[in-house]
């Protein structure tokens, strides 16, 4: 492959910034109001009242299209995939599923890391992706979008309709189902906070200690007794409380009745910039310089009143096989000499290392353009073979942390340029939030990393995870292989759900998987767990266990 066809192929397969662990299901009350041409009032009627639900099974031409997400490492042996349209159809395919007693899991959009939905004991996989309508509930005041909505169209329907967005992840094609739940966060996190943050409330079927399912509200008011329900879904990963029919949403504090009021506004342009330095020109010194130099100038510039919490950015280091890499970035074209800031924070990153970077992009374009088309944060969702770890930090790399990049991405018994790490840009907003008050304990990092390797031949799977796995396990050698919570980092993101945080062959640490992606919220949840699904009947290897 050319040096070009090798970035477009990372760019492709890169599941950028939000990218979810798609599972919980996500059920909903009739809509009061919608938006897109294809969800109006009156569709959303027609198919609460007239769609059927479609069960696909063995033999049929579907089943195929129908067992697997965007991983193909995993590819489910379900009885039955039952896809519905409605809360009443979720409803009773959970019952029937629960009835059966049979093992079941529910996808929307198909971006799970692991085997979650696809292991040996899913005899029925619920597919939520006709639940996907996006709109405006007058009566509560609430934005709403079922499960099944890709957030592309969340952010088309929400802006071209009222103005306003949610800050959730830069992958179009993701669905809200297991995004939201696992406290998504993407472009506009470091000016507004994650996505979690203005969740109001979670439509979902739950199941009790009879075997009944039923479907019940939980919201954020101080005085709902179904609260720690929806505090749980802020962060607490899918696939673990019930199948939510419906996510809501308001922001803190908003008042008024306009719609337009109740969320964000997005930037209407943003100033885009994409520039690439090329391995040939990198000296162990001078890539050392650039990874601290980013991670300097984050621990410089989290502040959520800074000008540059209008600024995000990912470096994308991927190995010296694809001879070059790239970094990635857009900041809000109306604040005050954005594009002065954009120039300085370029030339901070680049400072000292003695090499020069290639401008590929840069121009200002819609917001909207910028977060549903323009490839350098959005990719294109190809199917392929993945794995993924993660870790937030507090402050920017250590030199044993610089080494062991530098190890890895040169390594010349491992060449495949598919393999990166993408640091992404954190803090800002986000770290104002107390860190008890959504699921997402991790509230004070300026940085969030994504490990991760992309192939397609199953016979190459063990090379591609040896690398991932040593990787990782060099970066946090400190820590037992794992960024456990400490002066730098402070564990892992759930929705890149990573099932070798579990096993003692990859954690060393001593420190539970849990512990790293929920701390001390771990116990909170299992409460929740205890409460809202008594029979664990919403499970997998890394679901909350009841406590």
């Amino acid at each position: 492959m050319s040096g070009h066809s090798r970035r477009s192929f990372v760019r492709n397969v890169a599941l950028a910034g939000g990218v979810t662990a798609a599972l919980p299901a996500v059920t909903g009350a009739p809509a009061v109001a919608a938006t897109e041409p294809s969800r109006t009032a009156e569709a959303v009627a027609a198919r609460e009242a007239g769609s059927a639900v479609v069960t696909v099974t063995p033999g049929d031409r579907r089943y195929p299209d129908l067992t697997w997400g965007s991983n193909q490492r995993w590819v489910g042996t379900p009885d039955q995939v039952r896809l519905v349209s409605t809360p009443d159809q979720v409803l009773a395919a959970v019952q029937q599923a629960v009835s059966g007693g049979k093992g079941f899991a529910v996808r929307s959009g198909g971006h799970c890391y692991e085997d979650f939905v696809t292991h040996g004991g899913v005899r029925t996989v619920i597919d939520l992706s006709g639940l996907n309508a996006v709109g405006y509930d007058e009566t509560r005041r609430v934005f709403y979008a079922e499960p099944g909505a890709r957030l592309g169209d969340v952010y088309r329907t929400l802006y071209r309709q009222w103005g306003v967005t949610l800050p959730g992840g830069s992958c179009p094609t993701v669905g809200v189902g297991g995004h939201v739940a696992g406290g998504g966060y993407g472009p506009l996190s470091r000016r507004h906070g994650l996505i979690v943050d203005h969740l109001w409330g979670v439509e979902l079927v739950v199941v009790d200690a009879a075997g009944k399912a039923s479907k019940v509200v939980a919201t954020r008011e101080p005085d709902d007794p179904r609260r720690s329900l929806w505090w749980a879904h802020t962060g607490g990963g899918g696939g673990n409380f019930g199948v939510v029919t419906r996510y809501l949403f308001r922001s803190p504090g908003a008042t008024g009745t306009a719609p337009a009021d109740q969320l964000p506004k997005p930037p209407s342009e943003v100033i885009v910039a994409n520039v690439t330095w090329s391995w040939s020109d990198m000296t162990e010194a001078a890539f050392t310089r650039l990874l601290r130099n980013f991670g300097t100038w984050y621990e410089n510039n989290s502040s959520p009143d800074s000008p540059y919490a209008a600024l995000f950015s990912q470096l994308k280091p991927q190995h010296k096989s694809a001879g070059s890499f790239s970094m990635t970035t857009q900041i809000d074209a109306s604040v005050p000499n954005a594009a002065a800031l954009l120039d300085s924070y370029l030339a901070a990153v680049n400072e000292g290392t003695g090499v020069s970077y290639r401008v590929d992009d840069r121009r200002t374009i819609p917001w909207l353009h910028a977060v549903t088309q323009w490839p350098g944060f959005t990719g294109t969702d190809t199917t392929t073979r993945f794995k993924g770890k993660s870790a937030y930090m507090r402050r920017g790399f250590t030199d044993a942390n610089l080494k062991a990049f530098w190890k890895h991405m040169t390594r010349t018994d491992y060449a495949h340029p598919a393999s990166l790490v993408m640091i992404t840009a954190y803090g800002g907003r986000t770290n104002t939030v107390p860190a008890a008050a959504t699921a997402v304990p991790q509230r004070d990092s300026i940085l969030k990393l994504h490990y991760v390797s992309f192939w397609t031949d199953p016979a190459e799977d063990a090379v591609h995870l040896n690398w991932v796995r040593t990787f990782y396990q060099d970066v946090y050698a400190a820590s037992g292989g794992v960024p456990a919570s400490n002066a730098d980092t402070d564990g892992c993101f759930v929705n890149y759900a990573d099932a070798d945080l579990a096993d003692s062959r990859y954690n060393l640490s001593g420190i539970p998987w849990h512990e790293l992606y929920f701390k001390s919220g771990y116990r909170r949840l299992q409460t929740v767990k205890a409460q809202w699904d008594p029979k664990n009947l919403f499970r997998h290897s890394l679901s909350i266990k009841a406590g």
